[in-house]
C-alpha cells in the first residue's frame, strides 16, 4: 500500500460556475451603504426572514442592476414579489436609497 503520491491519488474536482454567471465586485462602493444596512438588519433579527431585511436585499439587487454590477432581471426571478409595498429612505452617503416597510405596507418614519 503506497501513501506517498501528491494529492493522495485523488483527482481534483472540476470547478462549477455559478448558476447565473459571474458579476463584478462593487469596487466603487456604489451599493455599500445598502449592504451595510442589510447586514445590520440581519444581525438585529438574528438571521430570520424579516420583511424589513428582505426589502433591503431587494433594494441592494436594484442598486447592483442600476449600476451595471449585475445583469438586469425581474424581481420575481430573484425571489421577490413585484408588488411589494416599499417606501424609499434617503441614503446618508448620498448614494442609492433603501426602503423600509411595515407589515401593513405603511411608511416607517
Amino acid at each position: 500500500m503506497s501513501f506517498g503520491g501528491p494529492g493522495g491519488g485523488q483527482k481534483s474536482a472540476k470547478p462549477i460556475p455559478p448558476e447565473r454567471g459571474s458579476f463584478p465586485l462593487d469596487h466603487d462602493g456604489e451599493c455599500k451603504p445598502i449592504i451595510a444596512d442589510y447586514l445590520r438588519c440581519l444581525r438585529r433579527v438574528k438571521g430570520t426572514n424579516d420583511q424589513e431585511c428582505r426589502m433591503m436585499a431587494k433594494e441592494y439587487l436594484r442598486c447592483r442592476m442600476e449600476n451595471n454590477l449585475m445583469a438586469p432581471d425581474e424581481m420575481k426571478n430573484l425571489g421577490f414579489a413585484e408588488d411589494d409595498k416599499t417606501e424609499p429612505i434617503p441614503n446618508h452617503a448620498g448614494g442609492a436609497t433603501a426602503h423600509k416597510v411595515r407589515d401593513d405596507g405603511k411608511k416607517i418614519s
